[in-house]
C-alpha cells in the first residue's frame, strides 16, 4: 500500500478561513454565556429528588466541550503544520478566550455540588442517570472544595488568557523563529526548522554532523535564552500564585491529582529507577566504546550503533506503516485494523519539510470519533516506534469514544500507557526481525534508547522542574541559573556518565511550557513501566489479551491509577516490587546487547 504523509484536516473544516469554523466559534461565544446564566439560576435544593435540571446542564456541557475540542485540534493542527500561519495564531487566541469563559461557566456549577449534603449526594449518585458517572462527579465535587468564590475564579480564568495561555503561545511564537543553517555534502546551505534540526541531530549516523548540529542547536537556544527564561518564569510564577490563593502548598499536588495518582506511587517508581541505573550507565559506556569514545556526548545518546558491515535498517514511510500493522496484528486484530484505517484515512501528518513545529503528538476529535497524529518522520527504526507510539494514543481514543463524554477523560499518566504499549510491540518486533547479530545490535540499541529516555532523560526533567519550582518560589530564576539547574539535573540523572550535556534543554523542550499542567514528565515514565506490565501479561494471555486490554483502557477514564492497577493487573503501585519487575525486563535487553557487542569492544 502507498499512504500519504500529509494529514486530512479538511474533513473537520474546509480551511482555516472557512465560514463553518467562524459560524461554530460565533455559536459557542453565544452559547457559553447562556449556559452560564442557566447554571447560576440552578438551585440544587429545588431540583430534588430527580435532579433533572442538573442532568440537562451536564448534557449541555458534554455537548459544547467536545465540539470546542474538535475545533481546537483543527486550529492547533493547522498551526503545527505551518508555524507561520497568522490566521491560526489569531484563532488560537480566540480559542483561549472561549476556554476561559467555559471554565468560568463551570466553576459555579461544580461549586454547587458542594452545597449538597453528603447524604443527599449519595442519593443523587444512586439515580440511574448519575450512577454511571459517580467517580467523575465525585472527582469534580472534591476539586470544587478548593475553589474560590465564583467572581474570584472568573477573574482568574480571564487573567489566565494572558497568563498561562499567553505565555505558552509566546513560547510557540519564539520557537517558530528557530532556524539552523546546515551544509549538505556538496557544500550547499539549507535552512532547517527546529523539528527538522532536532531529528537530524539525534539520528544522523555521522558523529561530526551530530556534533556540528548540536553546537548550532545549543547556540540557537542560548541566543534567545533570556526570552525563554522570561517565558518560563512568568508561566511558573502565574501557576505558583494560582496555587497559593487556592491553599496548595506543594507544587506536585496538582500534577499528581491530574494523574489520579498517589505521591507514594511516584516515590516508589523513582526509588526503583534510582536504585537500578547501573545497567543503563554500563550500556552508555559500552556504546561510547563502540563509537571509539571514552564517554558519549549528549548528541550521541540516540545516535544509531553500527558494527561490522551492518547498516542501520531503513523504513520508508509505507514500509514502516506495513511493519506496524503486521506486528499490531500479532497482539490484536482490532489494533491492526485501526492502524490500517488511520493510514488509509490520512490521519497522520508525517512529511519532513520546513515550517513545521518540532515534536509530535496525537490529538482527539471527539465529535468525529477520530484522531490526528503529528510528527516529522525519518526512515529510522526509532521513528517507526514513535509512529506506533502515537497510533497507540489514537487507539486509546478509539476505544473510549463510544463511552459517555464524561467518562472519556483519562489521566495524563495512563494516557502514556497505550502509546508505550504499542511502541513496545513494534520495538520488540524490530529486534526479533534481525537477520544477523550486527542487525540485532543496532535494533536493540534503538529499543534501549527508549528505556534510557524514560529512566534517565525524563528523570532529569523531573529533577530540574522540581528544583526550578523550589527556586521560583523565592523569585525569578535567571537564564544562566536555569542552565546550571538543567546540567546539574542531567548529571544526577545520568550519574555523570556523559562527556557533555545539554544546558539549554529547558529552553528547547515544549513540555516545560505547557500551560494546562506542570510536570509533564513523570507520566511518561509511569506509562512506560505500566505498559511493560501489560505487555508481559499480553505475552502470557495470548488470545484472551485483546478484550482484557480494551477493558483496561476503557476504565482509565473512571478509576484512579492505583485501583486500575489492582483491578486489571493485581499489583500494588505504592511499593517498588512492581516497578522493579518492569526494569528487570529491560535489563535482559541490555545484557543481550552487552553480550553481543563484547567482541566489538576496542582494546
Amino acid at each position: 500500500m502507498s499512504y500519504s504523509m500529509n494529514w486530512d484536516l479538511e474533513s473537520i473544516y474546509p480551511n482555516i478561513d472557512s465560514v463553518e469554523l467562524e459560524a461554530d466559534l460565533s455559536k459557542w461565544e453565544k452559547q457559553i454565556p447562556e449556559l452560564g446564566k442557566a447554571i447560576l439560576s440552578w438551585n440544587p435544593d429545588q431540583d430534588k429528588p430527580d435532579y433533572n435540571t442538573m442532568k440537562h446542564l451536564l448534557d449541555s456541557l458534554n455537548k459544547i466541550q467536545p465540539e470546542i475540542t474538535e475545533a481546537s485540534m483543527f486550529i492547533s493542527g493547522t498551526l503545527s503544520a505551518d508555524v507561520n500561519n497568522e490566521k491560526a495564531k489569531a484563532l488560537m487566541g480566540r480559542l483561549s478566550v472561549l476556554y476561559s469563559e467555559l471554565s468560568t461557566t463551570t466553576v459555579p456549577f461544580y461549586k454547587k455540588f458542594t452545597l449538597i449534603s453528603d447524604e443527599e449526594w449519595q442519593a443523587l449518585l444512586s439515580l440511574p442517570e448519575f450512577e454511571v458517572f459517580a467517580f467523575n462527579l465525585n472527582e469534580e465535587r472534591e476539586e470544587a472544595k478548593q475553589l474560590l468564590s465564583e467572581k474570584e475564579e472568573a477573574l482568574l480564568s480571564k487573567l489566565a488568557v494572558d497568563g498561562f495561555q499567553g505565555w505558552e503561545q509566546h513560547y510557540d511564537t519564539l520557537v517558530s523563529k528557530i532556524e539552523l543553517s546546515v551544509s549538505d555534502e556538496d557544500g550547499n546551505e539549507h535552512i532547517l526548522s527546529a523539528g527538522q534540526a532536532e531529528n537530524r541531530m539525534y539520528n544522523h549516523p555521522d558523529p561530526k554532523v551530530r556534533a556540528s548540529l548540536f553546537s548550532k542547536w545549543e547556540k540557537a537556544w542560548r541566543e534567545q535564552a533570556t526570552l525563554y527564561a522570561d517565558t518560563l518564569n512568568h508561566l511558573a510564577g502565574f501557576r505558583l500564585a494560582d496555587y497559593k490563593i487556592h491553599s496548595i502548598d506543594n507544587f506536585l499536588e496538582k500534577p499528581l491529582k491530574a494523574s489520579r495518582m498517589q505521591r507514594e506511587t511516584l516515590d516508589a517508581m523513582w526509588q526503583a529507577i534510582s536504585e537500578n541505573k547501573k545497567p543503563f550507565t554500563d550500556y552508555l559506556f559500552r556504546k561510547a566504546d563502540l563509537m571509539g569514545k571514552d564517554k558519549l556526548g549528549w548528541e550521541d545518546i540516540e545516535a544509531p550503533v553500527t558494527v561490522g558491515n551492518s547498516e542501520p535498517k531503513s523504513y520508508p514511510f509505507n514500509e514502516g506503516a506495513a511493519f506496524i500493522i503486521d506486528n499490531f496484528r500479532k497482539f490484536s486484530d482490532k489494533m491492526a485494523d485501526f492502524a490500517e484505517m488511520a493510514f488509509e484515512k490520512r490521519w497522520i501528518e508525517a512529511e519532513d519539510r520546513a515550517g513545521k513545529a518540532p515534536g509530535g503528538y496525537c490529538a482527539e476529535l471527539p465529535i468525529s470519533k477520530e484522531s490526528r497524529i503529528f510528527m516529522t518522520y525519518s526512515d529510522s527504526p526509532g521513528e517507526v516506534a514513535t509512529l506506533a507510539h502515537e497510533l497507540g494514543h489514537a487507539f486509546h481514543n478509539h476505544v473510549i469514544f463510544d463511552l459517555p463524554y464524561l467518562k472519556q477523560h483519562f489521566a495524563m499518566n495512563v494516557a502514556e500507557t497505550a502509546s508505550t504499549f504499542a511502541e513496545l510491540v513494534v520495538s520488540d518486533a524490530t529486534v526479533k526481525s534481525a537477520t544477523s547479530d550486527e542487525d540485532k545490535i543496532a535494533l536493540l540499541d534503538t529499543k534501549i534508547q527508549n528505556a534510557l529516555a524514560m529512566f534517565l532523560n525524563i528523570h532529569a526533567r523531573f529533577i530540574f522542574e522540581s528544583n526550578f519550582y523550589e527556586e521560583r518560589k523565592k523569585g525569578l530564576v535567571s537564564a544562566g541559573r536555569l542552565n546550571e539547574l538543567m546540567e546539574e539535573a542531567q548529571k544526577e540523572a545520568y550519574q555523570d556518565s556523559l562527556a557533555s550535556y545539554h544546558p539549554s534543554f529547558w529552553a528547547s523542550k515544549l513540555h516545560f511550557y505547557i500551560s494546562d499542567i506542570s510536570f509533564y514528565n513523570f507520566p511518561y515514565t509511569f506509562g512506560y513501566l505500566f505498559s511493560l506490565g501489560i505487555y508481559a501479561q499480553a505475552l502470557e494471555s495470548g488470545s484472551d489479551f485483546e478484550d482484557q486490554y480494551i477493558a483496561l483502557l476503557q476504565d482509565t477514564g473512571s478509576m484512579n491509577t492505583e485501583d486500575l492497577a489492582r483491578k486489571h493487573l493485581d499489583v500494588d503501585l505504592t511499593t517498588t516490587d512492581f516497578w522493579v519487575k518492569g526494569i528487570n525486563i529491560l535489563k535482559e535487553d541490555i545484557q543481550t546487547f552487552m553480550d553481543l557487542t563484547e567482541h566489538y569492544v576496542t582494546k
